[in-house]
Protein backbone atom coordinates (compact mmCIF):
# COMPACT_ATOMS: atom_id res chain seq x y z
CA UNK A 1 0.00 0.00 0.00
CA UNK A 2 1.54 3.39 -0.90
CA UNK A 3 2.52 5.39 2.11
CA UNK A 4 0.17 8.20 1.10
CA UNK A 5 -2.73 5.78 1.64
CA UNK A 6 -1.66 4.53 5.07
CA UNK A 7 -4.40 5.39 7.59
CA UNK A 8 -1.88 6.32 10.27
CA UNK A 9 0.56 8.39 8.22
CA UNK A 10 0.80 12.10 7.72
CA UNK A 11 2.89 12.98 4.69
CA UNK A 12 5.27 15.87 5.09
CA UNK A 13 3.95 17.30 1.82
CA UNK A 14 0.13 17.12 2.01
CA UNK A 15 -1.71 17.99 -1.21
CA UNK A 16 -2.22 21.71 -1.66
CA UNK A 17 -5.36 22.96 -0.03
CA UNK A 18 -5.80 19.91 2.19
CA UNK A 19 -5.39 19.81 5.94
CA UNK A 20 -5.34 16.12 6.78
CA UNK A 21 -6.36 15.23 10.32
CA UNK A 22 -5.54 11.56 10.68
CA UNK A 23 -6.24 9.55 13.79
CA UNK A 24 -2.94 8.76 15.43
CA UNK A 25 -3.03 4.98 15.86
CA UNK A 26 -1.00 1.97 14.73
CA UNK A 27 -1.98 0.06 11.63
CA UNK A 28 -5.04 -2.15 12.11
CA UNK A 29 -4.06 -5.58 13.33
CA UNK A 30 -0.47 -4.56 14.02
CA UNK A 31 0.22 -4.77 17.73
CA UNK A 32 3.22 -2.68 18.66
CA UNK A 33 4.21 -4.94 21.51
CA UNK A 34 7.49 -6.41 20.24
CA UNK A 35 7.74 -10.14 20.89
CA UNK A 36 4.25 -11.48 21.56
CA UNK A 37 3.74 -14.22 24.09
CA UNK A 38 4.76 -14.36 27.74
CA UNK A 39 7.44 -17.00 27.21
CA UNK A 40 9.22 -15.02 24.50
CA UNK A 41 9.08 -11.86 26.61
CA UNK A 42 10.49 -13.75 29.59
CA UNK A 43 13.37 -15.11 27.51
CA UNK A 44 14.19 -11.64 26.16
CA UNK A 45 14.23 -10.31 29.73
CA UNK A 46 16.48 -13.18 30.82
CA UNK A 47 18.93 -12.35 28.02
CA UNK A 48 19.26 -8.81 29.38
CA UNK A 49 19.12 -9.65 33.08
CA UNK A 50 22.87 -10.38 33.50
CA UNK A 51 23.67 -6.98 32.02
CA UNK A 52 21.20 -5.29 34.33
CA UNK A 53 22.74 -7.02 37.35
CA UNK A 54 26.24 -5.96 36.22
CA UNK A 55 25.07 -2.36 35.89
CA UNK A 56 23.80 -2.30 39.48
CA UNK A 57 26.81 -4.01 41.08
CA UNK A 58 30.10 -2.25 41.91
CA UNK A 59 32.31 -0.93 40.55
CA UNK A 60 30.79 2.19 39.07
CA UNK A 61 32.73 3.26 35.98
CA UNK A 62 35.67 5.41 37.09
CA UNK A 63 34.93 8.33 34.74
CA UNK A 64 31.26 8.29 35.70
CA UNK A 65 32.27 8.28 39.36
CA UNK A 66 34.69 11.19 38.88
CA UNK A 67 32.06 13.35 37.18
CA UNK A 68 29.56 12.53 39.92
CA UNK A 69 32.15 13.45 42.57
CA UNK A 70 32.65 16.84 40.89
CA UNK A 71 28.87 17.37 40.86
CA UNK A 72 28.78 16.64 44.59
CA UNK A 73 31.47 19.25 45.14
CA UNK A 74 29.41 21.72 43.08
CA UNK A 75 26.49 21.01 45.40
CA UNK A 76 28.80 21.88 48.30
CA UNK A 77 29.49 25.30 46.78
CA UNK A 78 32.60 24.86 44.63
CA UNK A 79 32.51 26.60 41.24
CA UNK A 80 32.92 24.69 38.03
CA UNK A 81 36.00 25.71 35.98
CA UNK A 82 37.25 27.93 38.82
CA UNK A 83 37.49 25.65 41.86
CA UNK A 84 36.94 22.53 39.71
CA UNK A 85 38.97 22.20 36.50
CA UNK A 86 38.05 19.58 33.91
CA UNK A 87 38.07 19.10 30.15
CA UNK A 88 34.37 18.22 29.80
CA UNK A 89 31.82 20.83 28.72
CA UNK A 90 29.44 21.74 31.55
CA UNK A 91 26.32 19.83 30.48
CA UNK A 92 27.42 16.48 31.93
CA UNK A 93 28.15 18.12 35.30
CA UNK A 94 24.78 19.91 35.28
CA UNK A 95 23.02 16.61 34.57
CA UNK A 96 24.91 14.94 37.42
CA UNK A 97 23.66 17.60 39.82
CA UNK A 98 20.36 15.67 39.86
CA UNK A 99 21.74 12.45 41.44
CA UNK A 100 24.09 14.56 43.56
CA UNK A 101 21.10 16.48 44.96
CA UNK A 102 19.15 13.27 45.55
CA UNK A 103 22.16 11.85 47.37
CA UNK A 104 22.51 15.00 49.48
CA UNK A 105 18.87 15.27 50.55
CA UNK A 106 17.69 11.65 50.72
CA UNK A 107 19.05 8.46 52.30
CA UNK A 108 19.50 6.90 48.84
CA UNK A 109 23.07 8.02 48.16
CA UNK A 110 24.40 9.62 44.95
CA UNK A 111 25.68 6.40 43.33
CA UNK A 112 22.37 4.59 43.74
CA UNK A 113 20.50 7.69 42.58
CA UNK A 114 22.63 7.93 39.46
CA UNK A 115 22.07 4.29 38.54
CA UNK A 116 18.32 4.52 39.06
CA UNK A 117 18.12 7.70 36.98
CA UNK A 118 20.01 6.07 34.11
CA UNK A 119 17.68 3.07 34.30
CA UNK A 120 14.72 5.48 34.19
CA UNK A 121 16.25 7.16 31.13
CA UNK A 122 16.66 3.75 29.53
CA UNK A 123 13.04 2.83 30.25
CA UNK A 124 11.81 6.12 28.79
CA UNK A 125 13.99 5.69 25.70
CA UNK A 126 12.72 2.17 25.08
CA UNK A 127 9.12 3.26 25.61
CA UNK A 128 9.53 5.98 22.99
CA UNK A 129 11.10 3.49 20.56
CA UNK A 130 8.23 1.07 21.16
CA UNK A 131 5.70 3.85 20.50
CA UNK A 132 7.48 4.93 17.31
CA UNK A 133 8.12 1.55 15.69
CA UNK A 134 4.52 1.14 14.38
CA UNK A 135 5.05 4.26 12.26
CA UNK A 136 7.68 2.36 10.28
CA UNK A 137 5.04 -0.20 9.26
CA UNK A 138 7.33 -3.17 9.83
CA UNK A 139 6.13 -6.76 9.37
CA UNK A 140 5.76 -8.77 12.61
CA UNK A 141 9.11 -10.59 12.53
CA UNK A 142 11.35 -7.56 11.85
CA UNK A 143 9.34 -5.47 14.30
CA UNK A 144 9.71 -7.98 17.14
CA UNK A 145 13.41 -8.61 16.51
CA UNK A 146 14.15 -4.89 16.11
CA UNK A 147 12.52 -3.98 19.42
CA UNK A 148 14.42 -6.74 21.21
CA UNK A 149 17.66 -5.60 19.57
CA UNK A 150 17.05 -1.97 20.58
CA UNK A 151 16.50 -3.09 24.18
CA UNK A 152 19.79 -5.00 24.23
CA UNK A 153 21.59 -2.08 22.58
CA UNK A 154 20.46 0.16 25.42
CA UNK A 155 21.39 -2.32 28.14
CA UNK A 156 24.66 -3.98 27.09
CA UNK A 157 27.07 -1.20 28.09
CA UNK A 158 28.78 -3.30 30.76
CA UNK A 159 31.46 -1.47 32.73
CA UNK A 160 30.81 1.68 30.66
CA UNK A 161 27.21 1.89 31.88
CA UNK A 162 26.27 5.57 32.43
CA UNK A 163 29.32 6.82 30.53
CA UNK A 164 28.72 9.92 28.40
CA UNK A 165 28.66 7.79 25.25
CA UNK A 166 26.09 5.48 26.82
CA UNK A 167 23.89 8.40 27.85
CA UNK A 168 24.10 9.80 24.32
CA UNK A 169 23.05 6.45 22.90
CA UNK A 170 20.08 6.13 25.25
CA UNK A 171 18.93 9.63 24.39
CA UNK A 172 19.48 9.12 20.65
CA UNK A 173 17.81 5.74 20.00
CA UNK A 174 14.24 7.11 19.71
CA UNK A 175 15.56 9.87 17.43
CA UNK A 176 16.96 7.25 15.04
CA UNK A 177 13.58 5.50 14.81
CA UNK A 178 11.88 8.86 14.26
CA UNK A 179 14.40 9.80 11.55
CA UNK A 180 13.71 6.54 9.70
CA UNK A 181 9.99 7.37 9.67
CA UNK A 182 10.64 10.96 8.59
CA UNK A 183 12.82 9.75 5.73
CA UNK A 184 9.82 7.77 4.45
CA UNK A 185 7.64 10.88 4.54
CA UNK A 186 5.80 9.86 7.70
CA UNK A 187 5.35 12.29 10.55
CA UNK A 188 4.29 10.84 13.92
CA UNK A 189 2.19 13.03 16.24
CA UNK A 190 3.77 15.98 17.97
CA UNK A 191 3.23 14.41 21.40
CA UNK A 192 5.78 11.78 20.36
CA UNK A 193 8.10 13.98 18.33
CA UNK A 194 8.67 16.69 20.95
CA UNK A 195 10.06 14.48 23.76
CA UNK A 196 12.15 12.56 21.23
CA UNK A 197 13.88 15.62 19.76
CA UNK A 198 14.38 17.31 23.16
CA UNK A 199 15.90 14.13 24.59
CA UNK A 200 18.13 13.73 21.53
CA UNK A 201 19.24 17.37 21.64
CA UNK A 202 20.38 16.98 25.25
CA UNK A 203 22.13 13.67 24.58
CA UNK A 204 24.04 14.86 21.52
CA UNK A 205 25.10 18.07 23.31
CA UNK A 206 27.01 16.20 26.02
CA UNK A 207 30.10 16.20 23.79
CA UNK A 208 30.60 18.26 20.63
CA UNK A 209 31.87 15.13 18.86
CA UNK A 210 28.42 13.58 19.14
CA UNK A 211 26.92 16.13 16.74
CA UNK A 212 28.34 14.02 13.90
CA UNK A 213 25.42 11.61 14.45
CA UNK A 214 22.49 14.01 13.89
CA UNK A 215 24.51 15.77 11.20
CA UNK A 216 24.77 12.61 9.07
CA UNK A 217 21.22 11.46 9.84
CA UNK A 218 19.65 14.81 8.98
CA UNK A 219 21.65 14.92 5.75
CA UNK A 220 20.10 11.57 4.81
CA UNK A 221 16.58 12.77 5.68
CA UNK A 222 17.22 15.91 3.64
CA UNK A 223 18.23 13.80 0.63
CA UNK A 224 15.10 11.66 1.02
CA UNK A 225 12.62 14.53 1.38
CA UNK A 226 14.20 17.42 -0.45
CA UNK A 227 14.94 20.84 1.03
CA UNK A 228 11.35 22.15 1.12
CA UNK A 229 9.82 19.18 2.88
CA UNK A 230 12.77 18.79 5.25
CA UNK A 231 12.60 22.47 6.25
CA UNK A 232 8.88 22.09 7.03
CA UNK A 233 9.68 19.62 9.81
CA UNK A 234 10.02 21.27 13.21
CA UNK A 235 12.14 18.50 14.80
CA UNK A 236 15.59 19.51 13.48
CA UNK A 237 14.90 23.17 14.21
CA UNK A 238 13.95 22.42 17.81
CA UNK A 239 17.21 20.51 18.29
CA UNK A 240 19.26 23.25 16.61
CA UNK A 241 17.56 25.90 18.74
CA UNK A 242 18.39 24.05 21.95
CA UNK A 243 22.01 23.67 20.87
CA UNK A 244 22.28 27.38 20.08
CA UNK A 245 20.79 28.30 23.46
CA UNK A 246 23.23 25.96 25.20
CA UNK A 247 26.18 27.47 23.32
CA UNK A 248 25.08 31.02 24.11
CA UNK A 249 24.69 30.14 27.79
CA UNK A 250 28.30 29.01 28.18
CA UNK A 251 29.98 32.44 28.29
CA UNK A 252 27.21 33.71 30.55
CA UNK A 253 27.02 30.84 33.05
CA UNK A 254 30.53 29.38 32.72
CA UNK A 255 32.80 32.19 31.44
CA UNK A 256 35.95 30.44 32.65
CA UNK A 257 35.35 27.50 30.33
CA UNK A 258 36.41 29.32 27.16
CA UNK A 259 38.73 31.77 28.89
CA UNK A 260 40.69 29.28 30.98
CA UNK A 261 39.82 25.61 30.47
CA UNK A 262 39.79 25.34 26.67
CA UNK A 263 43.37 26.71 26.37
CA UNK A 264 44.50 24.22 29.05
CA UNK A 265 42.86 21.36 27.18
CA UNK A 266 44.35 22.42 23.87
CA UNK A 267 47.87 22.76 25.25
CA UNK A 268 48.01 19.84 27.71
CA UNK A 269 45.21 17.31 27.33
CA UNK A 270 44.72 16.55 23.64
CA UNK A 271 48.20 15.13 23.19
CA UNK A 272 48.27 13.41 26.61
CA UNK A 273 48.13 9.67 26.02
CA UNK A 274 46.85 10.28 22.51
CA UNK A 275 47.72 8.52 19.26
CA UNK A 276 48.09 9.84 15.76
CA UNK A 277 45.29 9.52 13.20
CA UNK A 278 46.53 6.21 11.80
CA UNK A 279 47.55 4.58 15.06
CA UNK A 280 44.11 4.97 16.60
CA UNK A 281 42.50 3.36 13.55
CA UNK A 282 44.37 0.12 14.22
CA UNK A 283 43.87 -0.15 17.97
CA UNK A 284 42.40 -3.41 19.20
CA UNK A 285 39.04 -1.76 19.90
CA UNK A 286 38.53 0.64 17.01
CA UNK A 287 39.76 -1.55 14.18
CA UNK A 288 37.08 -4.27 14.58
CA UNK A 289 34.48 -1.51 14.86
CA UNK A 290 35.27 0.15 11.55
CA UNK A 291 35.72 -3.20 9.80
CA UNK A 292 32.21 -4.19 10.96
CA UNK A 293 30.89 -0.83 9.77
CA UNK A 294 32.62 -1.21 6.39
CA UNK A 295 30.85 -4.55 5.88
CA UNK A 296 27.39 -3.72 7.22
CA UNK A 297 27.10 -0.11 6.05
CA UNK A 298 26.95 -0.82 2.29
CA UNK A 299 24.52 -3.70 2.92
CA UNK A 300 22.19 -1.34 4.77
CA UNK A 301 21.98 0.98 1.76
CA UNK A 302 21.87 -1.84 -0.79
CA UNK A 303 19.08 -4.04 0.53
CA UNK A 304 18.29 -2.71 3.97
CA UNK A 305 15.15 -1.08 5.42
CA UNK A 306 15.08 2.67 6.23
CA UNK A 307 15.92 2.10 9.90
CA UNK A 308 19.04 0.13 8.91
CA UNK A 309 20.26 3.07 6.84
CA UNK A 310 19.72 5.51 9.68
CA UNK A 311 21.50 3.21 12.15
CA UNK A 312 24.39 2.77 9.69
CA UNK A 313 24.81 6.55 9.49
CA UNK A 314 24.61 6.84 13.28
CA UNK A 315 27.28 4.13 13.58
CA UNK A 316 29.47 6.10 11.19
CA UNK A 317 28.90 9.25 13.26
CA UNK A 318 29.92 7.52 16.50
CA UNK A 319 32.97 6.06 14.74
CA UNK A 320 34.03 9.55 13.63
CA UNK A 321 33.50 10.77 17.20
CA UNK A 322 35.75 8.00 18.55
CA UNK A 323 38.37 8.58 15.86
CA UNK A 324 38.79 12.34 16.35
CA UNK A 325 39.32 11.85 20.09
CA UNK A 326 42.46 9.84 19.16
CA UNK A 327 42.49 7.70 22.32
CA UNK A 328 40.87 4.41 21.31
CA UNK A 329 39.46 3.98 24.81
CA UNK A 330 36.68 1.46 25.43
CA UNK A 331 33.91 3.95 26.08
CA UNK A 332 34.79 5.93 22.95
CA UNK A 333 34.20 2.81 20.87
CA UNK A 334 31.17 1.64 22.90
CA UNK A 335 28.41 3.24 20.77
CA UNK A 336 30.08 2.04 17.55
CA UNK A 337 29.94 -1.55 18.78
CA UNK A 338 26.43 -1.28 20.20
CA UNK A 339 24.99 0.35 17.09
CA UNK A 340 26.89 -2.07 14.87
CA UNK A 341 25.22 -4.98 16.65
CA UNK A 342 21.84 -3.28 16.28
CA UNK A 343 22.48 -2.77 12.58
CA UNK A 344 23.34 -6.44 12.08
CA UNK A 345 20.17 -7.50 13.92
CA UNK A 346 17.95 -5.17 11.86
CA UNK A 347 19.41 -6.44 8.59
CA UNK A 348 19.13 -10.10 9.60
CA UNK A 349 15.52 -9.66 10.74
CA UNK A 350 14.62 -7.80 7.54
CA UNK A 351 16.03 -10.52 5.30
CA UNK A 352 14.50 -13.31 7.39
CA UNK A 353 11.11 -11.64 7.21
CA UNK A 354 11.35 -11.42 3.43
CA UNK A 355 12.53 -14.99 3.04
CA UNK A 356 9.66 -16.54 5.01
CA UNK A 357 6.05 -16.72 3.98
CA UNK A 358 3.95 -14.04 5.74
CA UNK A 359 2.05 -16.49 7.95
CA UNK A 360 5.21 -18.33 8.93
CA UNK A 361 7.10 -15.09 9.55
CA UNK A 362 4.38 -13.85 11.91
CA UNK A 363 4.50 -17.15 13.82
CA UNK A 364 8.29 -16.93 14.07
CA UNK A 365 8.29 -13.32 15.36
CA UNK A 366 8.57 -14.20 19.09
CA UNK A 367 11.42 -16.63 18.39
CA UNK A 368 13.17 -13.98 16.30
CA UNK A 369 13.00 -11.54 19.20
CA UNK A 370 14.50 -14.08 21.59
CA UNK A 371 17.23 -14.98 19.10
CA UNK A 372 18.12 -11.32 18.51
CA UNK A 373 18.35 -10.64 22.25
CA UNK A 374 20.43 -13.76 22.95
CA UNK A 375 22.87 -13.23 20.07
CA UNK A 376 23.41 -9.56 20.91
CA UNK A 377 23.89 -10.37 24.59
CA UNK A 378 26.62 -12.85 23.70
CA UNK A 379 28.14 -10.58 21.04
CA UNK A 380 28.52 -7.65 23.43
CA UNK A 381 29.96 -9.94 26.09
CA UNK A 382 32.96 -10.59 23.84
CA UNK A 383 35.71 -8.12 24.68
CA UNK A 384 33.63 -6.56 27.47
CA UNK A 385 35.02 -5.83 30.93
CA UNK A 386 31.75 -7.06 32.42
CA UNK A 387 31.11 -9.27 34.32
CA UNK A 388 34.81 -9.71 35.14
CA UNK A 389 35.06 -6.31 36.86
CA UNK A 390 32.07 -7.14 39.05
CA UNK A 391 33.22 -10.66 39.89
CA UNK A 392 36.75 -9.58 40.85
CA UNK A 393 35.76 -6.34 42.58
CA UNK A 394 36.33 -7.47 46.17
CA UNK A 395 39.95 -8.48 45.58
CA UNK A 396 40.77 -6.04 42.76
CA UNK A 397 43.06 -3.05 43.21
CA UNK A 398 40.11 -0.64 43.31
CA UNK A 399 38.28 -2.85 45.79
CA UNK A 400 41.30 -2.94 48.11
CA UNK A 401 41.78 0.85 47.87
CA UNK A 402 38.08 1.32 48.65
CA UNK A 403 38.28 -0.96 51.67
CA UNK A 404 41.38 0.80 53.01
CA UNK A 405 39.77 4.22 52.66
CA UNK A 406 36.57 3.00 54.29
CA UNK A 407 38.64 1.87 57.28
CA UNK A 408 40.69 5.04 57.61
CA UNK A 409 39.06 7.98 55.79
CA UNK A 410 35.32 7.35 55.64
CA UNK A 411 33.44 10.53 54.79
CA UNK A 412 36.50 12.77 55.09
CA UNK A 413 38.24 15.33 52.89
CA UNK A 414 41.38 14.09 51.12
CA UNK A 415 44.08 15.73 49.08
CA UNK A 416 44.63 13.14 46.35
CA UNK A 417 47.96 13.47 44.55
CA UNK A 418 47.63 10.89 41.81
CA UNK A 419 47.67 10.69 37.99
CA UNK A 420 44.97 7.99 38.07
CA UNK A 421 41.24 8.35 37.67
CA UNK A 422 41.02 4.62 38.44
CA UNK A 423 41.18 3.37 41.21
CA UNK A 424 40.80 6.69 43.05
CA UNK A 425 37.32 6.77 41.56
CA UNK A 426 35.01 5.08 42.43
CA UNK A 427 36.86 4.44 45.73
CA UNK A 428 36.14 8.02 46.87
CA UNK A 429 32.47 7.64 45.92
CA UNK A 430 32.03 4.43 47.87
CA UNK A 431 33.74 5.90 50.93
CA UNK A 432 31.74 9.17 50.67
CA UNK A 433 35.05 11.04 50.72
CA UNK A 434 35.78 14.23 48.81
CA UNK A 435 38.97 15.15 47.01
CA UNK A 436 40.23 18.69 47.55
CA UNK A 437 42.31 18.78 44.35
CA UNK A 438 40.96 21.22 41.77
CA UNK A 439 41.35 18.67 39.00
CA UNK A 440 40.19 15.05 39.01
CA UNK A 441 43.81 13.93 38.74
CA UNK A 442 47.22 15.52 38.18
CA UNK A 443 46.70 15.38 34.41
CA UNK A 444 47.84 18.99 34.01
CA UNK A 445 51.17 18.14 35.63
CA UNK A 446 51.50 15.13 33.33
CA UNK A 447 50.83 17.39 30.38
CA UNK A 448 53.54 19.94 31.18
CA UNK A 449 56.09 17.18 31.93
CA UNK A 450 55.73 15.40 28.62
CA UNK A 451 59.10 17.08 28.05
CA UNK A 452 61.75 17.20 30.78
CA UNK A 453 63.44 20.47 31.78
CA UNK A 454 66.09 21.43 29.22
CA UNK A 455 68.83 21.82 31.81
CA UNK A 456 68.56 18.15 32.83
CA UNK A 457 67.06 18.96 36.23
CA UNK A 458 64.43 16.73 37.81
CA UNK A 459 61.91 19.53 38.38
CA UNK A 460 61.55 23.05 37.00
CA UNK A 461 62.13 25.94 39.34
CA UNK A 462 59.12 28.24 39.87
CA UNK A 463 60.58 30.96 37.65
CA UNK A 464 61.07 28.42 34.85
CA UNK A 465 57.53 27.07 34.96
CA UNK A 466 54.93 27.68 32.31
CA UNK A 467 51.73 29.40 33.35
CA UNK A 468 49.95 26.02 33.52
CA UNK A 469 52.59 24.34 35.69
CA UNK A 470 52.81 27.27 38.06
CA UNK A 471 49.01 27.25 38.38
CA UNK A 472 49.10 23.62 39.55
CA UNK A 473 52.14 24.16 41.77
CA UNK A 474 50.66 27.26 43.43
CA UNK A 475 47.01 26.22 43.83
CA UNK A 476 47.79 22.77 45.27
CA UNK A 477 50.00 24.34 47.93
CA UNK A 478 47.73 27.29 48.71
CA UNK A 479 44.52 25.22 48.86
CA UNK A 480 46.26 22.65 51.03
CA UNK A 481 47.46 25.28 53.49
CA UNK A 482 44.18 27.23 53.54
CA UNK A 483 41.95 24.30 54.54
CA UNK A 484 44.07 21.27 55.45
CA UNK A 485 42.17 18.02 54.77
CA UNK A 486 42.00 15.09 57.15
CA UNK A 487 44.40 13.01 55.05
CA UNK A 488 46.60 13.01 51.96
CA UNK A 489 46.58 10.10 49.52
CA UNK A 490 49.70 9.94 47.35
CA UNK A 491 50.43 7.67 44.39
CA UNK A 492 53.91 6.15 44.28
CA UNK A 493 53.83 6.29 40.48
CA UNK A 494 53.33 9.86 39.31
CA UNK A 495 52.73 8.77 35.72
CA UNK A 496 55.52 11.13 34.65
CA UNK A 497 58.76 10.16 32.95
CA UNK A 498 62.04 10.17 34.83
CA UNK A 499 63.70 13.54 34.53
CA UNK A 500 67.28 14.00 35.64
CA UNK A 501 67.53 10.22 35.92
CA UNK A 502 65.30 10.07 39.00
CA UNK A 503 61.72 9.05 39.71
CA UNK A 504 59.21 11.89 39.87
CA UNK A 505 58.24 12.19 43.55
CA UNK A 506 54.98 14.11 44.06
CA UNK A 507 55.65 14.91 47.73
CA UNK A 508 59.15 16.18 46.96
CA UNK A 509 57.86 18.22 44.02
CA UNK A 510 55.17 20.09 45.96
CA UNK A 511 57.24 20.34 49.17
CA UNK A 512 59.46 22.87 47.40
CA UNK A 513 56.61 25.31 48.03
CA UNK A 514 56.92 26.68 51.60
CA UNK A 515 53.17 26.56 52.26
CA UNK A 516 52.92 22.92 51.22
CA UNK A 517 56.04 21.94 53.19
CA UNK A 518 54.85 23.59 56.37
CA UNK A 519 51.35 22.10 56.18
CA UNK A 520 52.55 18.63 55.21
CA UNK A 521 54.91 18.55 58.21
CA UNK A 522 51.84 17.93 60.37
CA UNK A 523 50.96 14.69 58.55
CA UNK A 524 52.28 11.21 59.26
CA UNK A 525 52.15 8.12 57.06
CA UNK A 526 49.69 5.60 58.44
CA UNK A 527 49.41 2.95 55.73
CA UNK A 528 50.58 1.89 52.27
CA UNK A 529 48.53 -0.19 49.86
CA UNK A 530 48.29 -0.94 46.12
CA UNK A 531 50.84 1.71 45.11
CA UNK A 532 49.42 4.42 47.39
CA UNK A 533 50.47 5.92 50.71
CA UNK A 534 48.02 7.49 53.14
CA UNK A 535 49.12 10.33 55.41
CA UNK A 536 46.88 11.52 58.25
CA UNK A 537 46.95 14.91 59.96
CA UNK A 538 48.13 14.84 63.55
CA UNK A 539 45.63 16.19 66.05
Amino acid sequence: MPSSQKPHSLRLDPPQGESPRPEWRPLPGRAADGARGPLALLLVVLAGLPWLICAMLPPLNHDVAAVLNFAQRMMAGERLYTDLIDVNPPLIFVLNLIPAAIGAYTPMGPVAALLLLVLALMAGSLLLCWRLLPWLDLPPLPRAATMAAIAMTALCAGYDFAQREHLMLLAGLPYLVLAAARGEGVRPPRRLVLPVVVLAAVGFAIKPHFLAVPGLVELWVLCCLGPRRWAADSGPWIMAGLWVLYLLSLPLLFPAYFAHVVPLVWDNYISLGGLNWWQVLFTERLMPAWVMLAVLGPLAFWRGPPLARVVALATLGTFLSAWVQKKGWSYHVLPVKLLGGLLAAILAAHWAGRALAPARAETAAPRAAVLAAAVLSFFHLMGSEAPYRQITWSWSRAGIVTRELQDSALGERLLVLSPDVFPVYPALNYTEAQSTLRTMTLWLLQGVYQECPRNGAQYREPWEMSRTEFFVYRTVAEDFARTPPAAVLVADNAGIQRCGGRRFDLIAYFSRHPLFAETFSHYRETSAFEGYRLFRREE
